[in-house]
């Protein structure tokens, strides 16, 4: 059998391991960062989201050789969108996306799951290095891991983006936003068997969306750094980026033979995963800014229901006897509102309670997070909040943010001295011989650790070996 006939065989099923249903423990499990810890068998899991996936509406076009066809009409559709979009801002529509920043702050925890593992399902390309036919799919890889750049590993941006704003959830989110993600991971984890799904999924994945620009603009207009996602605009372009490079590897791994038709319908198939789970849209959608502050409260009242003194008592109950029971909360906020600790539709500064749990001296400094005080505040804003975002701002045709040079955000060469990964990796690499070098580099690439120190400079040292090679290749 040929290594084509292997790669392009049909997945053979093995016995469940982990509960299809769970998705956030198939996500965990495979978020190990060994291969050994990863024995996890998800061949049943991504067989069944096959299915369910083969339900869904696709057009993807019929022949693979218009591919490239299709994929600039997309692109031309999608900016004529965002064109009309931008005249409507012009026009003074507000944001079309995010009331405020605590929504746009849930978008970023909500999807999460799925941008921590960013380029996942591609790591099972790595052992075919070699091979000229997989190059542009391990590229997409590589530059999804920014190259072993920390200013452009995409994981490394999403993991600062989330810690500048502060919003890392900090609890658990539900089962369904880890769906993608585990989708993801789980190709990643068996490319070989399900490269036909693979490479349809990368096709999907890498076209370019209309919420990705229209997100771009308003996360820049509230303030909040939109580089993570205008890098995924510029880099999956359709005419040098990693769109073209999905259709290229459509063609170039494409069987010539009497399996061409199976292998297509495969890619079709993996190209429909990108629309289960969760979408963006729907994330968006799905922000009750009420509901919201009462969640956030309720998960807040069990670690502070017996911190507070008996000083004071709304409506007959003191603060701890509020925070008893989590089904009080929303009669907690009432109270606040009836004696005027919270007054909304105003500057949340005039409500005695933001002045409790902001600024210096207050009492209640650093118990809420930057994302629960941003849900606090766009609360008790109210109106104002909805005025403020109806309108063009000042802020919203004004790009905020200016890249920093690569040189500010390399890591500290102290960090690279004592991370013990880092300095086992270059021990190792040392002692291993010239044709075990990929291999080994290859698992510090993996999607738990290719942000790490050490994973970092795996990808350097596999990007500068493949580069050696190619250019061998063509000498």
């Amino acid at each position: 059998m040929t290594l084509l006939q292997t790669l392009t065989g049909t997945p053979v099923g093995h016995p469940v391991v982990a509960d299809a249903n769970q998705t956030k423990a198939i996500y965990e499990a495979l978020m190990q960062p060994s291969e050994k810890l990863r024995q996890v068998d998800v061949v049943d899991f991504l067989q069944q989201q096959l299915a369910l996936a083969d339900h869904e509406s696709c057009d993807v076009p019929a022949m693979p050789e218009h591919l490239e066809d299709w994929i600039g009409q997309g692109v031309g559709k999608v900016a004529e969108q965002y064109a009309a979009y931008l005249k409507e801002r012009h026009a003074g529509a507000p944001r079309r996306f995010f009331a405020g920043r605590s929504h746009a702050m849930y978008f970023l925890q909500h999807v999460a799951p799925t941008k921590l593992v960013d380029g996942a399902w591609l790591y099972g390309m790595l052992p075919h290095w070699a091979d000229y036919r997989f190059h542009g799919l391990i590229r997409t890889y590589l530059e999804e891991l920014g190259d072993g750049d920390p200013a452009l590993n995409h994981v490394s941006l999403y993991k600062k983006l989330v810690a500048d704003v502060d919003c890392d959830p900090g609890y658990t989110l539900e089962d369904e936003y880890y769906l993608q993600g585990a989708i993801q991971l789980a190709l990643g984890q068996h490319g070989t068997e399900f490269l036909p799904e693979v490479i349809g999924y990368n096709l999907g994945y890498e076209q370019l969306p209309l919420h990705l620009l229209i997100t771009s603009f308003e996360l820049n207009e509230l303030g909040i750094d939109p580089y993570y996602f205008s890098l995924h605009v510029t880099i999956d372009n359709a005419s040098t980026g990693h769109a073209r490079k999905a259709a290229q590897s459509v063609l170039s791994l494409m069987p010539m033979g009497a399996e061409r038709d199976d292998f297509y319908r495969r890619v079709i198939q993996g190209y429909k995963l990108n629309e289960l789970g969760v979408c963006s849209t729907s994330i968006i959608k799905s922000f009750d800014l009420y509901q919201e502050v009462v969640a956030m409260l309720e998960r807040k009242r069990t670690f502070g229901q017996h911190m507070h003194s008996d000083y004071c008592r709304l409506e007959g109950l003191t603060i701890n006897e509020w925070l008893a029971k989590p089904e009080q909360i929303p009669g907690f906020l009432d109270a606040l509102l009836n004696k005027g600790w919270i007054r909304r539709h105003e500057d949340p500064a005039n409500s005695r309670f933001w002045k409790l749990i902001d600024g210096a001296g207050a009492p209640m400094f650093g118990v809420f997070s930057e994302y629960e005080k941003q849900l606090l505040w766009d609360w008790i804003a109210g109106d104002r909040l909805v005025e403020e975002s109806a309108g063009v701002t000042s802020n919203a045709f004004r790009f905020q943010f200016r890249s920093k040079s690569a040189a500010q955000q390399e890591l500290p060469s102290s960090v690279e001295q004592i991370d013990p990964d880092l300095q086992g990796l270059i021990s190792a690499l040392k002692r291993c011989a010239a044709g075990e070098k990929m291999s080994l580099l290859k698992d510090f690439m993996c999607p738990a650790m290719h942000a790490t120190p050490a994973g970092l400079y795996a990808t350097r040292e596999f990007v500068k070996v493949m580069s050696e090679n190619i250019k061998g290749l063509h000498e």
